[in-house]
């Protein structure tokens, strides 16, 4: 006996081909779902916008999408020069130099 898989839109319940398949990540909900390219070609994008994560110190989170112009109002590029990346060690810390050495 065998078993027969297939994947179904969440939007409209059509069956579909592997290879049509798109998973969306609704980050600020966190729910996903799939999809097709189809079914989801009304979806306006946004330009030239800049998500941002913002960490409160109460350790509450929030995102944020704001126009790139407006963003660069606020923070300029040597801001962002100088900034940590979001992966690895902060700027300018080298193990090393930790205990005098």
């Amino acid at each position: 006996m065998g078993f027969v898989s297939k994947r179904t839109s969440d939007i409209s319940g059509a069956i579909i081909d592997d290879e049509q398949v798109i998973t969306v990540v609704v980050r600020s909900l966190d729910k996903k779902f799939d999809a097709t390219g189809e079914e989801l070609a009304g979806l306006k994008r946004l330009t030239n916008v800049i998500e941002v994560e913002l960490q409160h110190a109460d350790g509450h989170e929030e995102e944020i999408i704001v126009n790139r112009s407006e963003f660069d109002k606020v923070v300029t590029d040597e801001v962002l020069q100088r900034a940590d990346t979001i992966r690895g060690r902060r700027n300018g810390y080298r193990p090393a130099a930790r205990n005098g050495e």
